[in-house]
């Protein structure tokens, strides 16, 4: 808490009105991160910008997380997640984890609004692509992970039975 105190220019006291632990801004920094990575994935929704591209665009940025995961702020995020059992914490993983599925459900749904996929087995192909990209997160974490490997998962993701046909 001190490092956090000195490199914010703010008294003890003055953190302690905001956050009773260094957990809480931790989880608070969390949020912010995915609210800010999740708006670009709403913005290209709402501005129906053509399927392809967001799923593409939507894979690049998985891509590039996944391939600095070392460097990464979501490496801090699986490490403190994975150590901790607290019923808050799997709480906030619980709702980060239902807001993944909401995102990915959105880009489905933009394929079958611009009739490119169809609508049959949405749910599951959107919690196929969360046990993939976790599971990648995962192979990551564990230093596992190759371009190749992301991209062979990516091209199966790609090549789900998303047909409109």
């Amino acid at each position: 808490m001190q490092d956090i105190v000195d490199e914010c220019g703010i008294s003890r006291g003055g953190i302690y009105l905001y956050f009773a632990s260094v957990d809480e801004i931790f989880l608070e920094v969390m949020k912010q991160r995915n609210k800010e990575k999740f708006s670009l994935v709403s913005k290209a929704v709402q501005d129906a910008e053509p399927f392809e591209q967001v799923l593409s665009d939507y894979f690049s940025r998985q891509k590039r997380r996944l391939l600095n995961f070392e460097k990464s702020l979501f490496r801090a995020y699986c490490e403190y997640i994975f150590s901790k059992s607290k019923p808050a914490v799997r709480a906030f993983r619980n709702a980060q984890l239902e807001h993944l599925r909401k995102t990915i459900i959105s880009i489905l749904t933009l394929g079958v609004n611009q009739n490119v996929i169809s609508d049959k087995n949405i749910m599951q192909i959107a919690d196929h692509f969360i046990v993939t990209i976790d599971g990648l997160s995962v192979l990551a974490l564990g230093e596992a992970l190759s371009e190749e490997i992301i991209d062979g998962q990516f091209k199966i993701l790609g090549a789900l039975p998303l047909s409109s046909d």
